[in-house]
């Protein structure tokens, strides 16, 4: 009976697992606000100074963030309005789906 229990609650815990990423991966991660500060290319790096960033419980600030992809940064200077969506993965603010603000 005991080890009914334990499957119960370890599948209980999976199915909650599940459906917390499902729900995750149906809502996008928003878009915020930014403006260019620096790029750096050859390192993948872009500093923005951004607003509020909710999903990462972040407020207003300047920093700099690794991107998905570097060739994302080409065409981007210095002064640049933008709109980006960010993370932290495996321990690194990431920054992608970079776009021009209009």
């Amino acid at each position: 009976m005991k080890s009914l229990f334990r499957t119960l609650a370890a599948s209980a815990g999976l199915v909650a697992a599940l459906a917390s990423n499902l729900a995750t991966a149906a809502d996008p991660l928003p878009l915020v606000d930014a403006e260019v500060r620096k790029v750096d290319v050859s390192a993948g790096k872009i500093t923005l100074k951004h607003g509020d960033i909710p999903n990462l419980d972040m407020p207003p600030m300047t920093m700099a963030f690794q991107v998905k992809d570097p060739s994302s940064l080409s065409g981007l200077k210095v002064g640049d309005p933008v709109r980006f969506r960010a993370d932290k993965v495996n321990g690194a603010y990431l920054a992608f789906d970079i776009e021009p603000r209009r």
